[in-house]
């Protein structure tokens, strides 16, 4: 990817919408909700405190997270559509 996030800025890639039910019922693309879980993809060098000293982000590559419904922009990258969002939109990373 050619694209490299600046400040507290992560890019994530959203997880595949499920287009069937535990029951088996098909939902078309229209009906479904986008998840709400992705995998990070690129990391910004972080933010700026009070003074000016630089704030690593906690994420890093690879990284499964749960943001927020309404969280990011949505952008195509490379073919891809992606999340561009601050660090602050991340709920929290999923271990396991």
């Amino acid at each position: 990817m050619k694209f490299r996030p600046l400040h507290d800025r992560v890019v994530v890639k959203r997880a595949d919408i499920e287009t069937k039910t535990r029951g088996g019922i098909l939902i078309p693309d229209t009906a479904g909700e986008k998840p709400q879980e992705g995998e990070v993809v690129a990391v910004g060098p972080g933010g700026r405190d009070e003074a000016g000293k630089l704030v690593p982000i906690d994420l890093k590559k690879g990284d499964r997270v749960l943001f927020g419904k309404w969280s990011g922009t949505e952008v195509k990258i490379d073919a891809k559509e992606l999340l561009i969002m601050k660090e602050s939109d991340i709920m929290g990373v999923i271990n396991g």
